[in-house]
C-alpha cells in the first residue's frame, strides 16, 4: 500500500512538470512569432527558415568529403620480391605464371623497367615517385645508417601515393610485406608515422620485415599484432593475404561502389625462406634437373622468341665462384634441384592467389576500369646462399650448413619445419640474361625487373611491348596521370619534393615513341652505375654477395656498356671511349651531390650490428613485461649481448606446464618454460644441435612463489648460459659466442608463432618478467 502511494504522488508531480513545459513553449512560441512579425528579432526569423546546403551542394559546417575525379580508375598496383628477370614464364622464364601472363596479355610488356637493387629503397621510390637517396632510403631500414640519404625515414615532404590517393577520394588499402619503416619504430607503442597507417592506407595486413615465414609470419592487422589461425594445418600466408584483400574489396565494393580504391598487394614470394604447398611443389618434380647451366639456355631462347629480348642478345658469363652443374654430385643434384622445385613453387602458388584477384575484379565488373601495375620483383634474384640453406637465418650468425645437413631435410624442403633459401646458381639463372643480381647496382641482373601495366579502359593495344627505359619512380607519377590528378604542392602543409620519375602514360598508345626517362643514377651499397641515353657506366664488381663485403667502394673500376647494342650488358667498351665513361662518371656525382648518395658505405654486415642508430628500446635498462597477446618484434625486444638477463617471478601450485618468455621460434630463437614443473631455457640460435644449449633448474618447484633468472655470464673463453632459482645456480652451458636472435616476435606468457601443440598459457601464474642487460633489480 505504502509503495502504491508513492506513485501515485510521482505520477501527479510528473503530470505537473509536464503541463508547466509544454505551457511554457506554447508562451515561447506565441511571443516568437509577435517578436517576428514586429521586425525585432532578425535571429528567430532565421530560424524559421527552411534547411539546407550551399547552392553548389557543398556543406558549409561538416568537412567536405574529398571525391575522385570522375571516371577514376582503381588502382591495383603489385610488387613481388627477389623475382629474377627471368622467372617467370611471362618473361621466358621456366616458372608458369598463368595470371601474370594473361595479365600482359591484356595489357602492355615493359622489358626495360628498372628497380633499385633492393627492397626497401625499391618500395620507398615506388609509394613517392622519388629516388631512394632523397627520401632517405639509401638501403633497407635494417642497416640505416646517420645520413641524409641513409636514415630510412621517408620524410613529410615526400608524400606517398596512399596519402595523395585518400586526399583524392580514393579508399586504400595495403596488403603483405612492409619493409619501409625504421627499426626503432617496429615496437607495439609506435610511433605509426611511418608505418602503412601513417603512410595513407587505411587498412594494413600483412608483416614489417625483410621476408616472412610463409606457415608462421608475424602478422599485423593494422597496429595490433594477430596470429594465424592455429587449427588450419595448411595455413600459407600467400592466401591468407589474398582472402584479406578480397575481403576488404567486397567491403570497399559493398560500402562505396562508386569510390575507386587504391589495393598495394606486396606478397613475399620469392624471398627467402622459400615454401609453398607441398602439391604445388610436387607439380615441380623433375623439372629442374638439368641444372642452372642448361635452364639459363632455354630461358633466354624463350626470351629471344618471346621478343623479350633482342636477337642478338648474349648470355651473361658465368657467375664467378659458382660451380658448373656438371661439376656436382648426384647427391647436390638432387638436392639443389629440390630446392627449385620448392622456389617454382613459392610463385607459381602466389600467381595463382593472384589470379582470385583478378577473377574478383571480373565478378564485380571493375576490371575494365581498373589500372593494374605489376612489377615482377622488387629487384633481381637473391645470391645470398652459394650452396642453398635450410635455415634462412643462418647466414647472419655466419653459419653455413653442409649439404649433409641439407639432404636430411630434403622430403621437409618448403614445409613450415625447414625455411629453406636456393643456391645461387638458381637466383643468377633467374637473372637471366643478365650479370649478376640483388644488390649489385652496376650490374642490370640487380636493376632489371619484369612489369606489366594492364588498363582495359585505358590501354588499347593489347599484349604490346613496351622497350622505353623506365624505373620504378615512374609509377607514383604514371598513376596520379592515369587518375588525372597532379602531385600536390603541399600534404598536411608541408612543402613537397619534386617527382623525380617520369610518366609512363605516353607509352599506352605508341610503342615506338622516344624515351622520355633518359637519365638514372644507381647506387646500392657502394656498387653504383650511371645511365644515359642507352649507355650504361658502372663499377665492377670483386666481391661476393654472399658474404661480406669489406672492399673500399672509392677504390672500385669503371665500366662502360652501350646497351643500345649489348642488351645484356656483356661488353666493356670503356677502353674505347673513354671520354663517354668520363662524362657519365661525372654526371654521377652531379647526382651524388643533388640526391645525398655520398657517404659510400659497402659492408652490409658491419652495417646491420651499427651501434650508432635510434634504439626502439633503451639498452643497460631492465624492461618490465606482464603475460598477455602483446609481440614484441625482435628489433623491439632487449637483444641478446653480453649480460643479458631474464628474471622471471612466478607462483605455482603444483607440476604446471608452459610458457614463460618466448622470442623467436624452431629456426632462431630461445624459450623459458616450465615442463612438469621444472624451469627449462633452451637457446637455439641457428636451429642447429651445434648451437643449441639448454638449461634447467634442479627439480620441479614446489608450491608457492618462486624467481627464475637466465643469464649470458662472460667468461674466459666465451660466455656461460646461466639458470638460477631463488638465488641459487641450478645448471650451466658453454656458449661460445653469442649470436642475435633476428626473427620472429617475443611474448611473455604464451608459446612461439610456430609452437601449435604444447599449453596456450603456462599452468602457473606469472606476476611479471623483467629483461634488460643491466641486472634487474
Amino acid at each position: 500500500m505504502m509503495r502504491q502511494g508513492y506513485l501515485k504522488r510521482v505520477r501527479a508531480r510528473l503530470a505537473k512538470d509536464m503541463a508547466r513545459v509544454i505551457a511554457a513553449g506554447l508562451v515561447a512560441s506565441l511571443s516568437g512569432q509577435a517578436l517576428a512579425q514586429a521586425g525585432g528579432d532578425a535571429a528567430s526569423a532565421q530560424q524559421q527558415q527552411p534547411l539546407r546546403t550551399q547552392a553548389d551542394g557543398s556543406w558549409r559546417y561538416y568537412p567536405n568529403i574529398p571525391k575522385a575525379p570522375k571516371g577514376a580508375p582503381n588502382v591495383l598496383l603489385v610488387l613481388t620480391d627477389d623475382v629474377g628477370f627471368g622467372a617467370s614464364s611471362t618473361f621466358g622464364g621456366p616458372i608458369p605464371t598463368p595470371n601474370f601472363d594473361m595479365l600482359a596479355r591484356n595489357g602492355l610488356k615493359y622489358t626495360q623497367f628498372h628497380t633499385t637493387a633492393m627492397c626497401s629503397p625499391t618500395r620507398a621510390s615506388l609509394l613517392t615517385g622519388r629516388n631512394h637517396h632523397a627520401v632517405g632510403s639509401g638501403s633497407i631500414s635494417n642497416v640505416s645508417v646517420d645520413e641524409p640519404g641513409y636514415t630510412s625515414v621517408i620524410p613529410d615532404s615526400a608524400a606517398t601515393l596512399g596519402q595523395v590517393l585518400k586526399n583524392n577520394g580514393y579508399d586504400t588499402a595495403w596488403f603483405g610485406k612492409n619493409h619501409n619503416t625504421p627499426d626503432w619504430e617496429l615496437g607495439p607503442m609506435g610511433p605509426f608515422t611511418h608505418w602503412p597507417s601513417g603512410m595513407g592506407f587505411d587498412y594494413f595486413y600483412g608483416f614489417n620485415a625483410a621476408g616472412t615465414d610463409q606457415a608462421n609470419p608475424p602478422l599485423l592487422e593494422n597496429h595490433i599484432g594477430v596470429r594465424r589461425d592455429p587449427n588450419d594445418p595448411d595455413y600459407i600466408f600467400e592466401k591468407d593475404m589474398a582472402d584479406h584483400l578480397l575481403a576488404w574489396m567486397s567491403a570497399q565494393n559493398g560500402s562505396n561502389p562508386d569510390k575507386p580504391f587504391f589495393a598495394y598487394y606486396a606478397p613475399g614470394a620469392m624471398h627467402g625462406p622459400q615454401q609453398a604447398p607441398k602439391e604445388w611443389i610436387d607439380k615441380f618434380k623433375g623439372k629442374f634437373d638439368m641444372g642452372w647451366d642448361v635452364v639459363r639456355e632455354q630461358i633466354l631462347a624463350r626470351q629471344k622468341k618471346m621478343g623479350v629480348v633482342a636477337p642478338d642478345t648474349k648470355l651473361a658469363p658465368p657467375l664467378p665462384g659458382v660451380p658448373a652443374w656438371s661439376s656436382l654430385s648426384s647427391d647436390q643434384k638432387r638436392l639443389y634441384a629440390r630446392m627449385m622445385e620448392v622456389a617454382a613453387a613459392q610463385l607459381a602458388y602466389t600467381d595463382d592467389q593472384f589470379g582470385r584477384i583478378i577473377a574478383r575484379l571480373k565478378d564485380t565488373g571493375q576490371l575494365d576500369n581498373t589500372l593494374i601495375i605489376f612489377i615482377q620483383g622488387d629487384n633481381g634474384a637473391a645470391l645470398h646462399n652459394l650452396r642453398g640453406t635450410n635455415n634462412v637465418y643462418s647466414l647472419f650468425a655466419g653459419i653455413e650448413p653442409s649439404d649433409e645437413d641439407m639432404l636430411k631435410d630434403i622430403d621437409r624442403l618448403g614445409s613450415e619445419h625447414v625455411l629453406s633459401n636456393y643456391p645461387v646458381g638458381w637466383g643468377y639463372a633467374t637473372n637471366t640474361p643478365f650479370p649478376w643480381g640483388k644488390t649489385v647496382a652496376s650490374k642490370l641482373g640487380g636493376l632489371r625487373d619484369g612489369m606489366v601495366i594492364s588498363w582495359p579502359k585505358g590501354i588499347a593495344d593489347k599484349g604490346g611491348v613496351r622497350t622505353q627505359f623506365s624505373h620504378v619512380i615512374d609509377i607514383a607519377p604514371t598513376i596520379y596521370e592515369a587518375i588525372g590528378i597532379a602531385p600536390p604542392e603541399k600534404v598536411d602543409g608541408v612543402v613537397q619534393q619534386p617527382i623525380d620519375g617520369v610518366a609512363l602514360n605516353y607509352t599506352f598508345k605508341d610503342a615506338k615513341a622516344p624515351t622520355r626517362h633518359r637519365e638514372q643514377y644507381f647506387e646500392m651499397l657502394g656498387s653504383r652505375a650511371y645511365y644515359k641515353d642507352g649507355w650504361l657506366a658502372g663499377t665492377d664488381v670483386n666481391w661476393k654477395p654472399w658474404g661480406p663485403n669489406k672492399t673500399n667502394p672509392y677504390k672500385a673500376t669503371w665500366q662502360l656498356y652501350n646497351l643500345n647494342n649489348d642488351y645484356s650488358q656483356t661488353v666493356d667498351v670503356s677502353a674505347k671511349y673513354p671520354e663517354k665513361l668520363a662524362e657519365l662518371r661525372a654526371d654521377f656525382d652531379k647526382a651524388a651531390a643533388k640526391f645525398n648518395i655520398y657517404p659510400l658505405s659497402a659492408d652490409f654486415f658491419e652495417r646491420i650490428n651499427s651501434k650508432f642508430r635510434p634504439p626502439a628500446i633503451e639498452a643497460n635498462v631492465a624492461h618490465v613485461y606482464y603475460p598477455s597477446d602483446i609481440r614484441y618484434p625482435a628489433a623491439a625486444f632487449p637483444e641478446l649481448t653480453p649480460g643479458w638477463e631474464a628474471v622471471a617471478k612466478v607462483t605455482v601450485q603444483g607440476m604446471e606446464n608452459g610458457p614463460i618468455l618466448n622470442q623467436g621460434g624452431v629456426p632462431s630463437g630461445y624459450a623459458l618454460s616450465l615442463e612438469n614443473g621444472v624451469p627449462v631455457f633452451t637457446y637455439n640460435p641457428s636451429g642447429r644441435a651445434q648451437e643449441r644449449r639448454t638449461v634447467k633448474g634442479g627439480g620441479a618447484l614446489a608450491p608457492g612463489t618462486h624467481e627464475i633468472s637466465v643469464a649470458f655470464v662472460p667468461a674466459d673463453k666465451g660466455f656461460t648460459l646461466t639458470m638460477k632459482v631463488d638465488g641459487k645456480v641450478t645448471q650451466t652451458a658453454p656458449v661460445d659466442r653469442i649470436i642475435r636472435i633476428l626473427a620472429g616476435e617475443a611474448i611473455i606468457g604464451r608459446p612461439a608463432l610456430d609452437d601449435r601443440t604444447g599449453p596456450r598459457t603456462c599452468g602457473c601464474e606469472i606476476e611479471k618478467v623483467t629483461v634488460g642487460t643491466a641486472k634487474p633489480s
